[in-house]
């Protein structure tokens, strides 16, 4: 006890003593408001950075989410240029086909060209052909003109009484119509011409225009009597029977 008491006497308060420790302690406290400010300015900072991360995430967000839009974009875009570059090899290889086609067309139409032409020649040649045909009949009914009278006279009794004629009658061209006589009758003589005779299909054709020609004869003139008769150069043996069996004259060019 005296010890502790000689020790408090020796630690005795004074005022300035106290005066010191009250600075003391002001200054203390003063150090610790400022800690605490600081310490309430670092939480709010703090809050900030937290609401900053969380903008941020939700940015980041958003961010991604635009970022997925753009790659399924970018998969559409590009299988739509997959399809474009499939469409536009279609479209490469219908030009090639049309342009294939052109060509046929191209060549078809010089075929074509060609053929006309061909056709147009053939078609001269033809009526050249025909024209020396007509030609070549006109020369030889003129030959047969003046040397048929004679013949008919001397090889069948038929004596010309007006000169032999070339006409038309009821739309029917007649190639040689005479009056005539013939036993002591009066006979009308109705020819035609043709270059060769034969017994093929054509024959028909023949014997059915002598018969129109007879025909229209006797509708002109009345129930006349009408000696048909055949001009030609060659007529076949075939020919010449069933001319016969007919009752049509034969008359062939090497008879004159």
């Amino acid at each position: 006890m005296e010890a502790m008491q000689s020790g408090r006497e020796r630690f005795k308060i004074t005022p300035a003593v106290r005066r010191e420790i009250v600075k003391i302690v002001d200054e203390r406290m003063r150090e610790a408001h400022v800690t605490r400010e600081d310490f309430s300015e670092l939480k709010g900072i703090v809050a900030e950075l937290a609401q900053a991360q969380r903008d941020l995430a939700e940015a980041q967000k958003r961010t991604e989410a635009r970022l997925d839009g753009l790659t399924v974009k970018m998969e559409e875009l590009a299988e739509a240029q997959k399809r474009t570059e499939q469409r536009v090899e279609e479209l490469a290889e219908a030009q090639k086909r049309t342009e294939q086609k052109v060509e046929e067309l191209t060549e078809a139409q010089k075929r074509t060209e060609e053929v006309r032409t061909l056709a147009v020649g053939l078609k001269r040649t033809r009526e050249d052909l025909g024209g020396l045909s007509r030609s070549f009949s006109y020369a030889f009914e003129n030959e047969a003109y003046r040397m048929l009278p004679k013949l008919l006279e001397e090889k069948y009794g038929i004596r010309v009484k007006e000169k032999i004629i070339r006409t038309d009658i009821g739309n029917q061209e007649v190639n040689f119509l005479a009056r005539a006589e013939k036993e002591g009758r009066e006979v009308y003589l109705v020819g035609e011409a043709k270059l060769r005779l034969d017994d093929g299909k054509k024959r028909k054709d023949v014997w059915k225009e002598l018969e129109e020609k007879v025909k229209a004869v006797k509708e002109e003139y009345g129930e006349v009597e009408v000696v048909p008769f055949l001009v030609t150069h060659f007529a076949t043996k075939g020919f010449l029977r069933q001319a016969k069996e007919r009752g049509i004259i034969v008359v062939q060019s090497f008879e004159w």
